[in-house]
């Protein structure tokens, strides 16, 4: 919420010649200050000291004005519109983690969690070639929106044995790698269980709890652990491409459109209430 945005510029600072008013872009959050290690190497998303426009102030995309520094801004192609321009950030988030975990074309995937992240790993995976989509999710209509985005088995984890089902549908070696997008105990057990010798499990889950992990589960088969945060530099230009080209089709990931007047009723309500049958729902500033 407030840091998922897209818009149309107003009006441009000095010395801002890329940029005009009535363009219409999307918005890329993060805020680094550029000096510390992290930012030198190029991983603004790891800066010492970096907030996201929206949640650390600034304004973000609950506000009929927004000030922005120039490198938030990237431009949106005419074929691509405002609603799925606010799309593009959750969908960089996906598109990182895969894009720098190991998977290779034809591999085998795990998804845990079958919310909005994780609906955004199953569409990156389709687009990069991803053999073997398996996502496990509690409710049954994130179930249903998993195989509407592209996976291509569903389990319950109140119900399937997820390990013994991914190592089944894997040829009994399990998957080449795992998304962990729900960030729960039971989950990331079954997960590191189901990746294969040498296989990898990534982390996309924002943790609310401590998590414990058995060591020897990721030395005696060689496994790994990898951590991700959002996105860098040249993930929304990618993303974009992606949606302009169609191999990305977010469109149906908007599940609900609303007003500014009804953000609190309809919007953090529904995100209450019915946040299993929602995917996004996005505000309308000016329907």
């Amino acid at each position: 919420m407030r840091h998922e945005f897209s818009g149309i510029v107003e009006e441009v600072g000095e010395g801002i010649d890329d940029v005009k008013p009535g363009d219409r872009v999307a918005v890329q959050p993060i805020i680094y200050d550029g000096t510390c290690g992290a930012c030198k190497d190029g991983f603004i998303n790891c800066c010492d000291k970096n907030g996201f426009i929206g949640l650390s102030g600034w304004g973000g995309g609950v506000s009929e004005h927004v000030v922005v520094p120039r490198y938030a801004v990237y431009h949106i192609p005419e074929n691509i519109s405002l609603e799925v321009g606010a799309l593009v950030e959750p969908l960089a988030v996906a598109w990182h983690a895969v894009k720098i975990s190991p998977l290779k074309k034809g591999d085998s995937v795990l998804v845990l969690g079958g919310g909005p992240i994780g609906l955004a790993v199953v569409q990156t995976l389709k687009a990069k070639g991803a053999e073997k989509i398996i996502v496990s999710e509690v409710a049954s209509r994130r179930r249903d929106f998993a195989k509407q985005f592209g996976a291509d088995y569903v389990l319950d984890p109140t119900k399937d044995d997820i390990v013994a089902k991914v190592r089944e549908i894997c040829e009994g070696k399990g998957a080449n790698v795992a998304f962990d997008c729900a960030g729960v105990q039971a989950g990331l057990d079954q997960a590191i269980l189901s990746i294969r010798a040498r296989g990898t499990l990534v982390n996309i889950a924002v943790w609310e709890k401590s998590a414990t992990i058995i060591p020897n589960h990721f030395a005696f088969r060689e496994r790994i652990y990898m951590g991700i945060a959002t996105y860098v530099e040249g993930d929304f230009q990618e993303v974009i491409g992606a949606i302009a080209s169609g191999s990305l089709k977010p469109e149906t990931m908007i599940t609900k459109k609303i007003k500014m007047e009804e953000v609190e009723e309809e919007g953090y309500k529904t995100l209450i209430n019915d946040k299993e049958n929602q995917v996004k729902v996005l505000i309308e500033i000016n329907p």
